[in-house]
């Protein structure tokens, strides 16, 4: 199978192409008015297609600003909206960017528009970047949310959640990790607990990242191995393998399967008992004795796992959620029939040029990239002999970029960016 288009954009450049294939398709009438008529918001979508069609969402515009040809972009999205089922699937390169969330946005826009939503071999499909990142999405690691995506200011669901654990909880968000590091080197956060991460090295600005840490009053680092954020820890505490550990894994078609311990943790406790007894020290006083009671309270309190336990997982396999009175077996298909919050709510998706723009001093863009041989950032394959396929960093630059500054395959070159610099080889 080859592409029938591929739309090489800019790096940065996102929201500007998703908006601009949605301008194809509402000025020339190939969206499904009767899909939107019937599940969405007529009026938003309406908004919406007038600031979709002015001429700055053009084709013409926009690839002028992306690099790419506006017969492609065009001819891409007639595809899209005419050719049949549509499917989209989006990486780490959509969301982790400074407009990540306006980008989903519009891919929403963009799939609600066509129809393409609510059946078989349609959707929206977010690829996640580590195993049961969905899973911890689901659990209520954002912030602003408890489990099963509700947001923490809806006073019942707070309630559910305080009337168990016997507690007050806040109405308002907690802080993402960059916001963190921000307020810690305010001196108004003064300490974190990072399990299975290794902040220094995955997120964004090294120095950043480093200077929060170093403002910290306590940093608890809970993996497997040393890592480099564990350089700024005050405790360092070992992790646990799947293979020592009971619980679930949910993949991104939101398939709960379950994961089941074939040897004692050599560190003497799982992931989960850490954590208990962490909390039990500081007068929680919590009580499992094992993750099925955690799948019980989650069932408990989230309405779309209702239904999942450890033995309907052994009896059928895997469940996709929402798993409840409504669908006891699990639901294959999301929005069959209707959206969750009602009316599909389309949004209008303003382009905002990144901060790292190209410039005399600074003329090309640098971006990061994935190593088929080494897993993220290496802290468990790098330990292995998939290190003899890849030992170490390389630049990859573009022939015609080498050629001009001069640079040969297997030189040393130093690059320098806002952010900091360093030296390795292309």
């Amino acid at each position: 199978m080859e592409a029938a288009h591929h739309l090489p954009l800019r790096p940065g450049t996102n929201v500007a192409v998703l908006t601009s294939l949605a301008h194809v398709i509402v000025t020339e009438k190939i969206y499904d008015e009767i899909f939107i008529r019937e599940r969405c918001d007529w009026n938003e979508f309406q908004d919406w297609a007038e600031f979709v069609s002015r001429p700055e969402n053009s084709p013409e515009t926009v690839g002028a600003l992306a690099g790419i040809d506006p017969k492609e972009i065009r001819g891409a999205a007639r595809l899209y909206a005419t050719g049949g089922n549509g499917a989209i699937y989006y990486g780490l390169g959509v969301t982790e960017h400074s407009q990540g969330s306006t980008a989903v946005m519009a891919i929403a826009n963009l799939a609600m528009a066509t129809g393409n939503i609510g059946r078989p071999g349609v959707g929206v499909n977010p690829l996640r970047g580590q195993n049961n990142v969905q899973e911890s999405c689901d659990m209520g690691s954002f912030p602003h949310e408890f489990p099963g995506y509700r947001h923490v200011s809806t006073g019942a669901v707070r309630e559910s959640f305080e009337k168990i654990w016997g507690v007050s909880l806040n109405d308002e968000p907690g802080l993402c990790i960059n916001n963190m590091l921000d307020a810690a080197v305010d001196g108004s956060f003064k300490g974190i607990y990072i399990q299975g991460e290794d902040i220094l090295q995955s997120d964004p600005g090294i120095h950043h990242v480093a200077a929060g840490l170093d403002a910290m009053e306590s940093v608890v680092v809970h993996d497997l191995f040393l890592n480099e954020t564990a350089n700024y820890t005050y405790v360092f505490l070992p992790g646990s393998t799947v293979l020592e550990k009971d619980g679930t894994f949910t993949n991104a078609e939101r398939r709960i399967n379950r994961v089941r311990k074939v040897m004692t943790p050599k560190a003497g406790y799982a992931d989960w008992e850490v954590t208990q007894l962490i909390a039990d020290a500081m007068g929680a006083n919590w009580s499992y004795s094992h993750p099925i009671e955690i799948m019980a309270e989650i069932a408990a309190t989230t309405p779309s796992f209702t239904d999942v336990t450890y033995d309907l997982l052994e009896e059928k396999g895997s469940i996709q959620w929402p798993c409840n009175d409504a669908a006891p077996e699990g639901t294959p298909i999301m929005h069959v029939g209707g959206f969750v919050r009602g009316k599909g709510k389309f949004i209008r998706t303003e382009y905002v040029a990144t901060d790292e723009l190209t410039g005399p001093r600074f003329p090309l863009l640098l971006t990061t990239g994935r190593i088929l041989s080494q897993y993220n950032v290496g802290a468990q394959t790098q330990r292995t002999a998939n290190s003899v396929w890849h030992e170490e960093d390389r630049l990859e630059i573009n022939p015609i970029d080498a050629e001009v500054r001069g640079v040969k395959d297997g030189d040393w070159v130093r690059v320098v960016s806002r952010s900091g610099e360093m030296s390795l080889g292309p």
